[in-house]
């Protein structure tokens, strides 16, 4: 299965429900954490690419099957 082009509010509703939250924002990136070490930063923008999603989804220690559950 093939990842859908999402906008970044998908993708933080997404990760919530893996403990992800905001922790700050500079300009257009959101950081994300879960309190265990893992963190990233999405781009707020209303198109994010397959090759940067599969980026996020790696550094939140996740598959690609996974993340389109949580969707």
């Amino acid at each position: 299965m093939s990842l859908p082009i999402i906008g970044w509010r998908e993708i933080l509703g997404a990760l919530k429900h893996r403990g992800f939250y905001p922790v700050r924002q500079k300009g257009s990136h959101v950081v994300i954490e879960n309190g265990f070490g893992l963190w990233t930063t999405v781009p707020r923008k209303d198109e994010i690419g397959k090759g940067l999603l599969l980026a996020i989804i790696k550094d939140c220690g996740l598959t690609k099957q996974e993340f389109l559950k949580l969707l």
